[in-house]
């Protein structure tokens, strides 16, 4: 298993290739010890993870299409996070190397296609849109939308996808510029798509309400 989780984090398609080919079975295998991958691909994984939900996270294409032809679950959700696949490959950390929003969402497209369930909610009532909105991969969450990912379902704390667009979401670098122009084209992307601003989250609280910053209230006013 850990020669398979090495091949996914160098990319080395040939050497995952190998792999399955004497060892089928390690799709299916459950990661037992959580380890952050720091290197090329900056994401937690969690004991209950398998191969497919790395090579996710990384936004490694052409090896989660190896892996779901070999038989690996998009929806396999059996960590203590109840995260799948798909909620990893819609997070990202936008200031980071390794981050590569076109490949991002091909690696959506490719796990939506194999029938990830675009609705999916983990442990803390989180969407795939929850969470792409959260990280500020403002191509992930536009792809998400326009898919028909449901962008009124609220996650445990009662927040929307379009709630956490206009706040800051507590994740480390949302203050600097290239998340505010982030989070510049996700707040419009929800209004392109027609989301209202008068959503209400848990507590009655519409989109606007919400709002701490004038620049995206003013985004929010406007009726362009």
């Amino acid at each position: 298993m850990n020669g398979l989780l090495a091949a996914i984090v160098d990319d080395d398609r040939m050497r995952v290739d190998a792999l399955l080919a004497g060892h089928v079975d390690l799709v299916g295998r459950l990661i037992d010890k959580p380890k952050l991958y720091e290197s090329s691909i900056f994401h937690w994984i969690y004991v209950g993870d398998t191969a497919l939900h790395l090579a996710a996270a990384g936004y490694r294409v052409e090896i989660v299409q190896r892996l779901l032809a070999a038989g690996a679950d998009p929806n396999s959700a059996k960590s203590h996070r109840r995260g799948s696949p798909f909620h990893y490959a819609a997070d990202g950390f936008i200031s980071h190397p390794s981050w590569d929003p076109a490949r991002q969402v091909e690696t959506l497209r490719v796990l939506l296609a194999a029938g990830a369930d675009l609705h999916a909610q983990d442990q803390n009532g989180a969407t795939a849109l929850h969470r792409a909105v959260r990280t500020r991969c403002a191509a992930a969450a536009l792809y998400l939308l326009s898919v028909g990912a449901d962008p009124t379902r609220r996650n445990k704390p009662g927040s929307t996808a379009f709630h956490l667009a206009v706040q800051n979401t507590g994740r480390g670098g949302s203050g600097e510029g290239i998340a505010k122009e982030a989070q510049r084209e996700i707040v419009e992307g929800f209004k392109s798509f027609g989301v209202s601003t008068e959503l209400k989250n848990g507590k009655g609280q519409s989109v606007v309400d919400c709002a701490r910053s004038a620049w995206v209230r003013d985004i929010l006013t406007s009726h362009r």
